[in-house]
């Protein structure tokens, strides 16, 4: 079957939607030479920045829509659904008994330390949930057999008053799911047009409140995200876009549009996702194999570590809700460019969370936005050029920036140019006591570690968070503001599948137990290398990876141990899968239960495409030696570490392959403005890479 991409063409073209602005990334398959453009989101019609993208990059580089042969796109659409609660109305089917199954939850507080606080509340009301009489017991085994009139009946209802959407979660559906296929059957054929998805269809795993959100998730996505995909579809193809499109994924990967279509809650992710993919491809260009990942946006900033290999979580919390599902390991730690500042009743100053986004804006868009954001104070300290914002496309106006950034600095008795420092010390401050913390807990030691920065602000940040953690080599690479982009177009076609066992492994059990998971792992890779067989994506090898969520008897939470090593059938098998849970268990908890007999609670396959990785074009010799110092453009007064300095201005499209300059020094380009403080020496890397080391 002839793959639906094609690399023949000239180019690759990857987009990823943000909340402020949506990057593009046009990749020249013969060159390796990139070329970026940035236009604003349109959450009202988000598909529209990305044809408004591609109009754009035909302005300004005369690009040809025909030569596109390979298009990937991110979106942030699915996520903000979830946070803004702006999905389908979405009914919700439930074993008798289980109605209450998303107000009880698992009964935690989202605030251990306040008995006041409110829970969340779910995505579905409870009065659109609908309990059927039927019953599967935990092996699997039908103790009440479904009638499938009464989930007609139930659906008929639901659609009567107005829902667009049903999930259908029934107990233990994960061990069989017959029940869900046949509720979801009846309902397809009575309701032709109602989106409709089960939990074991799409993630079967053993706990039904979590496989229940999941399912409820997608169903609450579904609708919209299939307009979107439909509307995407049309408008590029006016535009004379021949390639099809494929869609990243939470755990790095991508997909086929129509895969994304049914089951578009694995997209939640996928922008930031696909950030640490592009990190992770620049970081192997230029041998760093330990990388702390810094994507600072107009909204929110996320990290993300790449120790050899990315890091990836079974968990992740999107908006109020906790998910189950595998995606690179991404965590929030702070504000964005347009986060806004303001003073709290006892007259302290704080940065986010709440953003101006892109309409309005920060105040210096003149777009009517009056908050002073942190792209406001960026402009007042000097660090921004108004007038080189985005090339100039994006004129920024420093007497509104000033205008809002005055209340902030007469509440502190500061002029505009102090209260501007003192909103991005508290920014660093803010990301500072998240990210510490947080690297404690995954063993990360800050001082053997790149900070590498990307995102529309985290080059401009960036440096100034590592001079105050102690970081002391911070990487820009050549396109920062689009990389997300990029990264989605060295993505592989990848997919997660799961099947819950639920044994207890030891010296007694093992045999039986490790049969049954080899038996499993097989039916598993059976699906995985058809997934990738269906989606038609041109793969240059195929494989998956064996894994097993293992945990000690008693415990409510598991680790997922990698077992691709292991011959799960050969005679020492059991002893090479205990001896990969211990020594996995001992990095996260630092200790071991010998005593304690370990369970298999799931089997995990990740099937992997892997896709033709381009080479990047490099730049042209500067004939620096490595002590010669580029003529900067200009230089300009900034406002740092509480007093005015001097700092050279460069222009990074002017930067040649070993050229050498010290901070404090800006170079601005297109997508972002790279700043780097007093205490750092930057060099040019061949491939166009601005590498600060501190000294």
């Amino acid at each position: 079957m002839k793959p639906l991409t094609s690399h023949a063409k000239r180019y690759r073209l990857g987009a990823d939607i943000g909340g402020t602005f949506t990057d593009m990334s046009l990749l020249d398959e013969a060159t390796g030479f990139v070329q970026i453009a940035k236009v604003p989101s349109t959450p009202s019609t988000p598909h529209l920045s990305v044809v408004h993208g591609i109009e754009a990059l035909i302005a300004r580089y005369g690009l040809d829509p025909a030569e596109i042969g390979y298009f990937v796109h991110g979106t942030t659409i699915g996520l903000n659904s979830i946070i803004e609660r702006k999905g389908a109305a979405t009914g919700l089917l439930v074993t008798r008994g289980f109605g209450d199954l998303l107000d009880l939850g698992r009964s935690r507080l989202p605030n251990v330390y306040d008995l006041l606080v409110e829970k969340p509340e779910p995505l579905i009301d409870r009065s659109r949930v609908r309990e059927i009489d039927e019953r599967m017991l935990a092996g699997g085994r039908v103790q009440k057999a479904i009638d499938v009139e009464e989930v007609v009946k139930a659906a008929g209802e639901l659609v009567a008053e107005g829902v667009e959407a049903i999930a259908v979660s029934f107990l233990h559906s994960y061990a069989n799911p017959a029940h869900e296929t046949a509720a979801r059957d009846a309902i397809a054929e009575a309701f032709p047009g109602l989106f409709v998805c089960t939990s074991s269809g799409t993630w079967p795993q053993i706990r039904e409140y979590e496989r229940s959100m999941i399912s409820v998730t997608n169903a609450f996505l579904g609708r919209r995200m299939s307009n979107y995909y439909s509307n995407l579809i049309e408008d590029i193809e006016k535009l004379g876009v021949p390639a099809h499109a494929l869609s990243t994924k939470s755990n790095g990967g991508i997909m086929t549009v129509a895969s994304a279509r049914s089951i578009p809650v694995e997209t939640l992710s996928s922008g930031p996702a696909a950030g640490v993919i592009g990190a992770q491809f620049v970081g192997a260009c230029i041998g760093e194999r330990k990388l702390i990942c810094l994507d600072m946006g107009g909204t929110s900033t996320e990290v993300a570590v790449i120790n050899e290999s990315i890091l990836y979580a079974n968990e992740s919390r999107i908006g109020d809700f906790e998910l189950v599902l595998p995606s690179v390991d991404v965590n929030s730690i702070g504000a964005g460019g347009g986060s806004i500042a303001w003073i709290d009743s006892a007259g302290i100053l704080k940065v986010g969370p709440e953003s101006a986004g892109s309409q309005p804006g920060p105040a210096c868009y003149g777009r009517g936005g009056e908050d002073a954001t942190i792209t406001d104070a960026y402009v007042a300290t000097g660090i921004v050029d108004p007038d080189a914002f985005l090339d100039g496309e994006l004129k920024l106006d420093p007497a509104l920036a000033h205008q809002a950034l005055a209340p902030i600095g007469a509440a502190l008795g500061l002029d505009v140019q102090a209260a501007s420092e003192a909103i991005l010390r508290v920014a660093t401050s803010n990301m500072y006591s998240q990210l510490v913390p947080l690297m404690a807990r995954k063993g990360v030691d800050l001082s053997e570690y790149a900070l590498l920065c990307y995102g529309g602000a985290g080059p401009t940040h960036g440096a100034l968070l590592a001079k105050e953690v102690g970081i002391t080599k911070v990487v820009v690479p050549v396109a920062p503001g689009a990389l997300c982009a990029l990264g989605s177009l060295v993505a592989d076609a990848k997919s997660d599948f799961i099947a819950t066992l639920n044994r207890p492994l030891d010296a007694e059990s093992a045999g039986a137990t490790l049969q049954a998971a080899e038996r499993g792992i097989e039916a598993l890779e059976e699906r995985a290398r058809g997934w990738i067989k269906g989606e038609r994506i041109a793969v240059e090898s195929e494989g998956t990876v064996r894994s097993l969520d293992m945990r000690y008897h008693g415990q409510s939470f598991d680790v997922t141990v990698d077992v691709s090593h292991v011959d799960l059938a050969a005679p020492d098998a059991f002893a090479q899968v205990v001896e990969a849970f211990e020594a996995f268990y001992r990095s996260v908890y630092g200790h071991l239960d010998p005593s304690a007999t370990i369970e298999i609670v799931n089997l995990r396959v990740t099937a992997v495409g892997t896709t033709r990785k381009p080479r990047l074009a490099e730049l042209a010799d500067g004939g620096g030696d490595g002590d010669g110092e580029p003529e900067p453009r200009t230089r300009r007064t900034v406002f740092l570490e509480g007093r005015s300095q001097e700092a050279a201005v460069y222009t990074r499209s002017a930067l040649r392959r070993g050229d050498v300059f010290c901070g404090p020094a800006i170079v601005e380009q297109y997508d972002t403005t790279v700043l780097f403080p007093s205490g750092f020496r930057c060099r040019v890397d061949s491939y166009g890479n601005i590498i600060g080391e501190a000294v």
